[in-house]
């Protein structure tokens, strides 16, 4: 590596993107075009670095694989940080299985932690969890390092271990510190703030109350019988009874527990369950039937007693009955909620994110843009998505650390 490279390299690494574009500007060859392409994406032209990283690995000779692994790993945390989950992981894995072969343990470490990380954006917890497991930290930078630890935060933030999140985050700020890179900071401080925002409404007895995730926790620690608006579950303790595929049922379950200790009337569960407007008779005997079918899937954990005003859901265990409920009760709440991270995302990405169909979700997208709650920039498949106005949250693009020469 010649003196030049060498000093742009440690200027990325510092975080100084313009420092090092000032070392390299003017040259284009292969080692110069990979690091413009970081300081681009350190300078948030995405679209730009994308197009230098490529550029980057097809000039490089076939004899240099590390090299060519290494534009890889950091055109696929291009692609995580600006959502494009569509961005195919088979590269990435082949290019860990070059990194390993050669001997490059930091940026394979680094590659592996780019996969994990998008296992998380997509839901899929267990694998990410799996993955992060196997990962040799010993090989990883601070600033990796942080990161690192700000994955295992979002796993245990989403299982609800709320104290394993704090210790987490603890550690990704230490080692935030120690990287020195603004960016990174502010990060992990966006994200330790996330833990003490409220994230969800408890409807217990006519009252309502914002908690956060630490209240969350002990509400699903305390026994008490859970109507989950957000999953569309019965929950109590660690048994959950799904009702995603039963709307109808939900609708019954969530209208009987806000009216608990009281009955819910009849004609309420018909409008709120069925969405009747002139009851008859078949809309009653209907009704009875849904009944019975929630009385049988909700037998271990509740009774549901017919009064002369309708019917009454009563815990089984006495321990209370709360309704869980999204702070906002839109329609698409849960395309606002990814929505709520800062950063652009694709109609496709959020798709693959929902697990719902493209259309589906560029319908709640317009949807949201009507009602100025989402703002959109760029046009046709360039098109990014975001909340406005955009948080103070920066990307974690870490790719000085994972990129410079070992």
């Amino acid at each position: 590596m010649d003196s030049l490279i060498a000093a742009g390299a440690r200027a990325l690494a510092s975080g100084d993107a313009l420092g090092a574009l000032n070392y390299i500007a003017l040259r284009d060859d292969p080692p110069a075009l990979a690091l413009r392409g970081i300081a681009m994406a350190q300078l948030g032209d995405l679209a730009r670095a994308r197009v230098l990283l490529r550029q980057a690995a097809r000039a490089y000779a076939p004899r240099e694989a590390v090299a060519r692994a290494r534009c890889v790993t950091a055109e696929a945390e291009i692609a995580l940080v600006s959502r494009d989950l569509r961005w195919p992981m088979k590269p990435l894995d082949a290019a860990y299985q070059a990194l390993s072969r050669n001997g490059d343990y930091v940026n394979a470490a680094h590659a592996r932690y780019l996969k994990a990380r998008y296992l998380l954006l997509l839901g899929r917890l267990d694998e990410s969890e799996r993955l992060l497991a196997t990962l040799d930290t010993a090989h990883l930078s601070h600033a990796s390092l942080a990161s690192f630890d700000v994955v295992n935060a979002g796993i245990a933030m989403r299982r609800l271990r709320i104290k394993e999140a704090r210790r987490a985050l603890e550690r990704a700020a230490t080692f935030a510190q120690e990287s020195r890179i603004p960016s990174l900071i502010a990060e992990v401080e966006g994200v330790a703030e996330n833990l003490d925002l409220p994230v969800l409404r408890a409807i217990a007895r006519g009252d309502e109350e914002r908690l956060r995730l630490g209240d969350v926790e002990a509400l699903v620690g305390s026994g008490v019988l859970i109507v989950d608006a957000c999953r569309h579950a019965v929950v109590q303790s660690d048994q959950v009874i799904s009702l995603a595929t039963r709307p109808v049922l939900f609708a019954l379950v969530r209208t009987l527990a806000e009216a608990f200790p009281h009955s819910a009337s009849r004609e309420m569960l018909l409008s709120r369950a069925f969405r009747a407007r002139h009851v008859d008779d078949s809309h009653r005997a209907r009704l009875r039937v849904e009944i019975g079918r929630l009385r049988k899937i909700l037998s271990a954990v509740a009774t549901i007693v017919a009064t002369r005003e309708g019917f009454v859901l009563e815990p089984r265990r006495g321990q209370g009955l709360v309704v869980l409920a999204p702070l906002t009760e839109d329609a698409n709440a849960h395309v606002l909620a990814l929505l709520g991270d800062g950063e652009r995302w694709s109609s496709s990405a959020l798709a693959l994110a929902l697990g719902a169909s493209q259309r589906t979700v560029q319908r709640a997208l317009y949807e949201l843009l009507a009602a100025g709650k989402v703002q959109s920039v760029g046009k046709a498949r360039a098109r990014r998505w975001m909340a406005p106005p955009v948080p103070g949250f920066p990307t974690s693009l870490l790719l000085p650390a994972a990129l410079s020469a070992s």
